[in-house]
């Protein structure tokens, strides 16, 4: 390409490679192209005559290679907007989900008390305690991850969204609480079988397994969570998990087992039961 290759004829070149939706591809060609020039999309789309040296078409050409073998936008640009806040995301992680914006929904209308103890299993980029952080900055929010590579990356969103008060911990699930006891849990954990079809969606194949599936009981960590949720919960607190579409009577069977009341689950926007919620009585 010569030095005089311009905005709307490289973005036309990667819409034409990701052969996507025509508007999808128009999308993701953009957007991968405003990251590149370090620049906005908006931006972009009235600059199309502008040139654009070879060198950043090469490093374009990279990332809608990639693309176009699957790998997810946020992971090629680093961000992923959640809950309205920037998150910096990578393979060490998941791309946080719309969907997953429902957990911070029920948890904010749970507890409207402006202090409390939360409690976020499993947290990854830590896209659910920054949010409740962000709505609610009287709690006391402690986050943990088996990961050491996932809490990394949650500590930087938490500093670069000034929420350093967050506290992370490693280990897996409760493991590493000694006992402390919280108003609110919840969790997003691996939920999908191992041998569950959706798994061999390319995109997926980008992400850490491991937070994808707990192996061939697709059960397993929900159970687990629920199972051992009332030695951390005060009597009338919360748990609540997100889940696959199919499990909602699975995981609300497990919150009644676990000694919870008022157990029920909710809709996604594509009409999904997404999340189980119940209520701690020891009685």
């Amino acid at each position: 390409m010569s030095v005089n290759t311009n905005v709307a004829s490289v973005l036309a070149m990667g819409a034409e490679r990701l052969r996507a939706g025509a508007s999808a591809a128009a999308a993701a060609s953009a957007t991968l192209l405003a990251h590149t020039l370090r620049t906005t999309r908006v931006r972009l789309m009235s600059d199309g005559a502008s040139a654009v040296a070879p060198a950043a078409v090469e490093r374009y050409r990279v990332l809608i290679e990639r693309r176009a073998g699957g790998e997810p936008l946020a992971y090629l640009t680093g961000e992923r907007e959640f809950w309205s806040l920037p998150l910096r995301v990578s393979r060490a992680v998941l791309v946080p989900r719309p969907e997953t914006e429902l957990l911070v929904e029920r948890a904010l209308a749970l507890r409207a008390a402006p202090e409390g103890r939360v409690l976020d299993l499993g947290t990854g980029s830590g896209a659910i305690a920054l949010a409740l952080a962000s709505e609610r900055p009287g709690w006391q929010v402690t986050a943990t991850d088996i990961s050491t590579a996932a809490l990394a990356v949650a500590r930087a969103n938490a500093v670069h969204l000034g929420r350093t008060s967050i506290d992370f911990r490693q280990g897996s699930w409760f493991a590493p609480l000694a006992g402390a006891r919280f108003d609110l849990i919840v969790s997003n954990p691996p939920y999908v079988a191992a041998d569950d079809p959706a798994l061999g969606d390319p995109a997926l194949a980008h992400e850490p397994r491991r937070a994808l599936t707990p192996g061939a009981d697709a059960l397993r960590c929900l159970r687990e969570i629920a199972r051992d949720a009332p030695q951390h919960l005060e009597p009338g607190g919360w748990l609540l998990l997100e889940h696959g579409a199919a499990q909602a009577a699975a995981v609300r069977h497990e919150l009644v087992l676990a000694g919870c009341r008022y157990v029920r689950s909710h809709r996604d926007l594509a009409g999904h039961e997404r999340i189980t919620e119940g209520q701690y009585d020891p009685l």
